[in-house]
């Protein structure tokens, strides 16, 4: 029933980031409540709460590492769907009647959250000219910002409207659902990822050469390109992590600053079509300002650095995420592959570092000195990571000088 089918390109892209919105919306909105959920189980473990934290964890890097698999083995469409249904199971979260059911809810959202955050780029690869991907690649990146805002600005009135945080962490999830479901009336345009026989489909990505995982992980450009990443997600997760304990309280400011920053990158990329150069410089003044936050003992200083910490970390993620779609003979298995390994590679590096962020405070009795001078550190990955990324840009053709008259 054709008339069923949604095959208008930016309708699915809508679909795929409002799913994404609703997913930072449902995840963010049960952490501000994780106070209320372990006080009605009479759960007040600190070690309880870190398990949370931890499941959370495993989701992301288990989940962005298995998602390429998945697509391979039942296609991006039905993958995305599985994503979706997953983040639909944190309706569980204000409803689980012991910690236990609240862990897997959690867990399960958190894998959805991670599938569906790698298949974004295949979809993109799928339904959009080259020309276009650039934006609908930057808009997508500031989806888990606007759900983020969302949440810290107004959560207070979505509780007032629905009459309790749990009815509204209900409201997102059966909202989830519904998008969910709606993604099954898109037509269907897995060509280019899931495995076939020799005699199947004739869309042009499907006559690609295979790319497994092995096959990434030998692909020096796989983990130069997660590396150059990770320290930037490495430095977003201390900031809401620990930021706060030790007195810096501007964390907020950085999302608000992160959606403009978001905006003009994707503008900047559409008319500048070289890619490292925002990337490179991004990255030096995102350690800069990472130093004035860290250690400034002025207000206004943290304020300022706060404000450009947000805009030029996702000033450049447009630039950044369209690089692979822009290498030669890219096909929608192999960009699958590669986001899959960038997003599991980066949150395995960003756990490590969360984790020896908070041992060295832990063996500095409390003083923060010392883990802000290695957070400073590995922020810097993304302008060292930019003398090693390829350049996708084609070189303009040099006009020859006018011969003299």
């Amino acid at each position: 029933m054709n008339f069923l089918t949604i095959s208008n390109k930016y309708l699915v892209a809508f679909i795929v980031f409002i799913s994404y919105t609703l997913f930072a919306m449902a995840w963010v909105g049960g952490t501000a409540s994780m106070g209320q959920i372990m006080s009605s189980m009479h759960v007040d473990s600190l070690a309880s709460a870190s398990f949370i934290s931890g499941a959370v964890t495993l989701a992301k890097i288990v989940g962005t590492f298995v998602a390429a698999w998945l697509a391979l083995k039942i296609g991006i469409k039905y993958a995305f769907f599985l994503s979706g249904v997953l983040i639909s199971i944190g309706l569980l979260t204000p409803l689980a009647p012991n910690y236990e059911l609240l862990l897997i809810s959690r867990f399960l959202m958190g894998l959805g959250g991670a599938f569906m955050i790698v298949y974004f780029n295949p979809i993109v690869m799928a339904w959009f000219e080259p020309e276009e991907r650039p934006t609908i690649n930057g808009i997508n990146a500031v989806a888990f910002n606007v759900g983020t805002g969302i949440i810290l600005w107004q959560m207070a009135n979505f509780n007032a409207l629905t009459g309790s945080w749990q009815n509204t962490l209900l409201v997102f999830s059966l909202a989830s659902m519904v998008l969910s479901l709606a993604w099954l009336l898109v037509k269907n345009k897995d060509g280019g990822t899931k495995e076939k026989t020799n005699h199947q489909s004739s869309h042009p990505l499907v006559q690609e050469q295979h790319y497994s995982y092995l096959d990434g992980l030998k692909d020096k450009f796989n983990w130069i390109y997660a590396l150059t990443y990770s320290g930037i997600l490495a430095f977003y997760i201390c900031l809401f992590t620990f930021y706060p304990q030790a007195g810096i309280s501007q964390s907020a400011l950085v999302i608000g600053a992160g959606i403009v920053g978001t905006i003009a990158g994707i503008i900047y990329s559409k008319r500048v079509a070289a890619r490292i150069p925002v990337i490179r410089w991004s990255g030096l003044i995102v350690t800069l300002t990472v130093v004035g936050l860290s250690f400034s003992s002025s207000q206004i200083m943290q304020t300022l650095s706060a404000m450009a910490l947000g805009f030029f970390i996702f000033f450049p993620v447009t630039a950044l995420v369209t690089i692979p779609h822009e290498l030669p003979k890219m096909t929608g298995q192999k960009i699958t592959v590669i986001f899959s390994l960038f997003y599991s590679i980066s949150y395995l590096v960003g756990t490590i570092v969360l984790w020896s962020f908070g041992k060295l405070v832990d063996i500095n009795q409390g003083d923060y000195r010392v883990a802000f001078a290695l957070i400073c550190i590995v922020s810097s990955t993304s302008f060292i990571g930019s003398f090693f990324l390829p350049e996708t840009a084609k070189p303009q053709p040099r006009i020859p000088d006018k011969e003299p008259i």
